[in-house]
């Protein structure tokens, strides 16, 4: 079995929010074609206990401890050299010797490398006799210039200034390596209006969802809603700034006026780690924000609608494609949208500002409280049909092993997550 290097910024597992869920089916994809070399950093203490689950798919393994005070200082050095923080954030010495000495053995003939701060890792001399794919996943440059275009000075400053250099760093890469690939056909296609030297070499492959895990029969019970309770849902890691940014604007600008509508309607913010300006919502009434739950299945299954007031975003929302799988009516903006081919109106509902937000939660709502039970339900059913026949992680993982010259993915290939390792409780996605 020929052999492959596989170099992650952070631990592919559990895959409990979006990054780590690409990163762990993809894992599981490469161990079924290749002997597979993985090096990744691990910056949660928790992920620890994880990783004899991740070696037993593996061939060897490195695992780096980030320490994010170390990795800040870092990031600041980079200013000085007019590099990307983005980077430099991710550059260790432990992992490019450990990278150096997977590559000498002469054994390794690909390499994989997720995000593009680890393409750092086969960037020199030593990484161009190999067969080498960068999974960008997003166009992470432009997530920089919205942050920029959405902060005040200096911040805006700094994340323009982010923008630019990652921008160079991610258009280097790309040129340099065989294949680049992204999440969606519109980061590709970004991508392309960004990179034109690398156009020919730009692909993509869909994020997928475990539609069996996430499925409107599966959710444990009991429910953590009161019986008859009508409950808005918003799940996401909660220390992410986009998901930061939409709860806030949210409760600012669209939960007055639905409170008002609906007096015992209640907005629960369910997702790990709650940033202080999150926590604090909490105050506001009808607001609950649970941090760290064991299995959003049921928050998201009691829920009269699945919110994603995205404003920043970037690729696939992980968020949306598990609400809709679960057969939940989700109310989203564009930005929560890109990626994913679904028809406002008969898939979903769109909302382009708060009024939109209020009118087709108000209309949803009052047809539940009305006892119409078959409200939403043609969207929720319209919506897991397509999540069943877009995101399908064994359809979708061919992509990347056509990139690999892996003819068509093999048998078994892209097995739902779960087959092979134990199956693990889902928690909030970013």
């Amino acid at each position: 079995m020929r052999e492959l290097l596989y170099l992650v910024h952070r631990l592919p597992y559990p895959p409990d929010k979006g990054d780590k869920i690409r990163s762990w089916h993809m894992l599981q994809y490469l161990s079924r074609h290749f002997r597979v070399h993985l090096g990744c950093f691990i910056d949660d203490e928790d992920d620890w206990q994880h990783t004899k689950t991740v070696a037993a798919l593996c061939a060897s393994t490195r695992f780096v401890g980030l320490r994010r005070g170390a990795a800040r200082w870092r990031a600041a050095q980079a200013l000085l050299a007019r590099q990307a923080m983005s980077v430099h954030y991710y550059r260790d010495a432990r992992l490019l010797q450990w990278v150096d000495g997977v590559i000498s053995s002469g054994k390794v003939g690909h390499a994989v490398a997720y995000s593009g701060p680890m393409a750092q890792y086969i960037d020199g001399s030593a990484g161009r006799c190999l067969h080498r794919v960068i999974d960008f996943v997003d166009v992470d440059s432009d997530k920089w210039r919205q942050y920029g275009d959405s902060k005040p000075w200096p911040l805006s400053q700094l994340y323009r200034h982010e923008a630019r250099l990652l921008l160079q760093y991610e258009r280097h890469i790309a040129q340099q390596f065989t294949a680049a690939s992204f999440v969606s056909p519109a980061e590709a296609a970004l991508f392309r209006q960004c990179a034109p030297m690398a156009r020919r070499k730009t692909g993509h492959f869909n994020n997928g969802v475990d539609a069996v895990y996430f499925a409107p029969a599966a959710a444990p019970s009991p429910g953590p809603y009161a019986p008859g309770a009508q409950v808005l849902v918003f799940t996401g890691a909660m220390d992410y700034w986009p998901n930061v940014d939409a709860v806030q604007w949210f409760v600012r600008h669209v939960w007055p006026a639905l409170r008002r509508r609906f007096p015992q309607l209640q907005f629960y913010i369910v997702g790990s780690r709650p940033a202080a300006a999150v926590t604090a919502l909490a105050r506001v009434a009808g607001v609950t924000v649970t941090g760290k739950v064991p299995d959003i299945r049921p928050y998201l299954a009691g829920a009269a609608l699945a919110v994603a007031p995205l404003r920043i975003a970037r690729g696939v929302q992980n968020k949306v494609l598990e609400a809709m799988a679960m057969g939940k009516i989700v109310l989203a903006t564009p930005q929560a949208l890109e990626g994913i081919a679904a028809q406002p109106g008969l898939e979903l509902l769109l909302a382009r500002d708060d009024i939109e937000f209020i009118h087709h939660a108000a209309r949803v709502l009052r047809k539940q409280r009305d006892g119409d039970a078959r409200a939403g339900a043609a969207i929720g059913a319209a919506a897991r049909q397509l999540v069943l026949q877009d995101h399908d992680w064994e359809k979708n993982l061919q992509g990347l092993g056509a990139m690999l010259g892996v003819g068509g993915g093999g048998p078994g290939a892209g097995r739902p997550a779960g087959q092979g390792a134990a199956r693990p409780a889902r928690e909030a996605s970013t």
